[in-house]
């Protein structure tokens, strides 16, 4: 049976890349073995995402985030942080140069997205067999950029640089931002916030309503004219008990989906049973891939159909093996969600449209050509 294509649409890989030093071209077993008997495992747990991986389940391509951490959030551990929006520019310039040189260096294995033509080129090879005597062993992962949290846009007069540059996807909060309310801090679009997406729809950039509180997300999806998603964003109504604004009540999804976007579910165990926490010296505690499969039935519930569901991993983004679903070990495991979602009822179509094509038609729609 061949395998549906997975779009998974958040990994903080230059985040990782610069932390620790992760290699993604080498394999999640690799990667565990050098970073065994480091305190990395401790802190971030055990590596997710690794280019082998990224073949064996067919991962095609990845939102690959620009993200730094607001200094007034930084954990001792924090190496990528800033203290005000020129830092966070230098930041994320410099992640845009870190990707930039990961592809340069292996354009067998990586490669950028910004426009429906190199899109279209990804698919297309990924949709290809690989030929008996061909030199490839695999297929190039495709790399769309999204910003998280736009402290790192100066002004709106710098849309127009951010955009030469490649970028495509905002989102305007992690924490609370000059722009509106975040994660842990709650508020509505500032003025400058306003501005800004404002002129981001003239280019058509896509808002990313991941981390804003709910009372910006509303506000945005009344406001801004472009096109707009959730990249990694769980379902509130099934986190009963939960005082964080970082996931979705009903009526925003409701939004979300009259607007025609994709929220990408993320599988990991705090956002999937309310009091949930890694515990030292546990490789995992247990929390089942059916409790994913939950989030994206009550997105599927909601739409009336399975178009609007989708994956935003979050992989290696601050968590690890131990902090996933037990039944899952790596990004290749994503898979595993198929076969989840028949039990419930889906069909192969509603599988592949999770999986990956959701994500694929939403950025047909959303990129240049």
């Amino acid at each position: 049976m061949v395998m549906p294509l997975v779009i998974d649409s958040h990994q903080d890989l230059a985040w990782n890349m610069l932390t620790y030093g992760r290699d993604y071209t080498r394999s999640v077993v690799e990667t565990r073995q050098l970073e065994a008997g480091t305190n990395i495992p401790n802190i971030n747990g055990d590596a997710l995402v690794g280019w082998p991986e990224y073949q064996r389940g067919q991962v095609a391509v990845v939102f690959s985030t620009l993200y730094a951490t607001p200094a007034k959030s930084k954990e001792p551990s924090d190496t990528v942080w800033y203290t005000d929006s020129e830092k966070a520019h230098r930041l994320y310039q410099d992640q845009i140069t870190i990707y930039r040189r990961l592809v340069d260096s292996h354009p067998d294995k990586f490669t950028l997205v910004s426009t429906t033509k190199e899109l279209n080129s990804v698919i297309e090879h990924w949709s290809s067999p690989i030929l008996d005597g061909e030199q490839s062993d695999g297929h190039p992962v495709g790399m769309v950029y999204l910003m998280e949290g736009a402290d790192g846009i100066r002004s709106p007069n710098e849309l127009a640089e951010w955009y030469d540059l490649g970028l495509r996807l905002v989102g305007l909060a992690w924490a609370g931002t000059r722009y509106c309310g975040g994660t842990g801090e709650p508020g509505p679009l500032t003025p400058e916030g306003r501005e800004l997406i404002a002129a981001m729809a003239d280019f058509k950039f896509v808002l990313d309503l991941s981390h804003m509180d709910e009372v910006a997300a509303l506000e945005s999806l009344d406001r801004y004219e472009g096109p707009v998603m959730a990249s990694h964003a769980n379902c509130a109504a099934l986190l009963k008990g939960s005082e964080s604004n970082r996931h979705l009540r009903d009526h925003v999804i409701e939004g979300l989906i009259e607007r025609d976007a994709v929220i990408g579910v993320v599988p990991f165990n705090a956002f999937l049973k309310v009091g949930w926490v890694r515990k030292n010296g546990s490789r995992r505690e247990e929390v089942p891939l059916d409790a994913l499969i939950a989030h994206i039935d009550h997105i599927c519930q909601i739409a009336g159909d399975s178009l609007h569901a989708g994956i935003g991993s979050d992989f290696d983004g601050g968590f690890g093996l131990q902090s996933i679903p037990s039944e899952l070990d790596s990004i290749a495991d994503l898979q595993m969600i198929a076969s989840s979602l028949k039990v419930r009822g889906y069909n192969e179509t509603d599988a592949e449209n999770i999986l990956g094509g959701n994500w694929l038609r939403f950025l047909r729609r959303s990129l240049p050509s």
